[in-house]
């Protein structure tokens, strides 16, 4: 048996554990900032305890590959789609409840909302949140952060189930090995809640400072359809930097190009190709290497691109 049939034979399964749950052959694009690439061979909502449960058991009974999609903002899916199940949160994952300094989000919860309602409940530590345009639960496992500050920095605990293993967890921050842009969060663990402890503040100082992160990104990064910084930075420099220095903003591969207002960012046009903008990525990533001797390193997670669930 092929690998495809493997995978086609494991969604059959998922599907029938899954039944009305689950819809066929999806399309991912427009569920990503890039708004580009194929679809999920199988798709399903995840908006209550039963459906977690329910998809930990199609998971498990069938070993089919799983990607939860949040708001697709970290995400580059392959034109051929993803040939596994495709999940998203919403329901009781997408509220937020406020009380004394601790916010309870759920992993739906988009970042920018949880910036802005935290500050207007005069909380701060959480500012910097609204330049990233990810979800709660994306921001945890990649730590996502920006402006001088991270995830990490105000994470108490989340609620952290196995998808592959059904197994359903209250775990600390400190167990989580946040790290830059990183953590133990694995392709098949969902983010169903996390807890932050923020510090009284004053809601104007914090209206402000959201106010002026938001010009700051107007000013200094496209708009369009893109997935923010492609590339890590590397110690003691900036991806978007050395990509400039490299002679490449602007640098097209087909339908996809640099930015040549911040060289970090990778455009996709109307209508494109997500494999283009792979391909983009891949010969910029050759082509710092080859001018300056630094090999960067992707942020994106890639999907399809024959890395399942990567």
């Amino acid at each position: 048996m092929t690998r495809v049939d493997a995978v086609s034979d494991q969604v059959e399964v998922a599907s029938r554990v899954l039944g009305a749950r689950a819809r066929r052959n999806v399309p991912l694009g427009p569920l990503t900032t890039y708004r580009v690439g194929g679809p999920a061979a199988l798709f399903a909502e995840v908006t209550s305890d039963d459906d977690v449960r329910a998809v930990a058991a199609a998971v498990s009974q069938s070993e089919v590959p799983v990607v939860v999609v949040g708001r697709g903002s970290n995400l580059l899916v392959a034109d051929a789609g993803f040939p596994g199940l495709a999940i998203t949160l919403g329901g009781v994952f997408a509220r937020l409840e406020l009380a004394a300094t601790r916010t309870r989000a759920g992993g739906a919860v988009s970042l920018p909302v949880l910036a802005r309602r935290t500050a207007a409940a005069g909380l701060t530590g959480l500012e910097w949140a609204v330049g990233v345009p990810g979800s709660v639960g994306g921001g945890v496992r990649m730590n996502a952060g920006g402006h001088g500050s991270d995830v990490s920095e105000t994470l108490v605990r989340c609620r952290l189930v196995d998808l592959a293993t059904g197994a359903d967890t209250d775990i600390a921050k400190d167990d989580l090995a946040l790290g830059y842009r990183s953590s133990a969060v694995s392709s098949h663990d969902v983010v169903l809640h996390a807890t932050f402890g923020l510090a009284p503040g004053d809601r104007a100082a914090s209206e402000a400072q959201i106010a002026d992160i938001v010009r700051w990104r107007r000013e200094n990064q496209p708009g369009g359809a893109n997935a923010g910084s492609v590339f890590t930075n590397p110690p003691s420099d900036s991806a978007g930097r050395l990509v400039d220095a490299a002679g490449l903003k602007g640098h097209r591969v087909g339908s996809a190009h640099v930015s040549p207002k911040h060289a970090n960012f990778f455009q996709a046009d109307e209508g494109g190709s997500a494999d283009d903008v792979l391909a983009l990525i891949e010969e910029v990533q050759r082509l710092v290497d080859e001018r300056l001797g630094v090999r960067l390193e992707p942020e994106l997670r890639l999907i399809g691109f024959g890395q399942v669930g990567s």
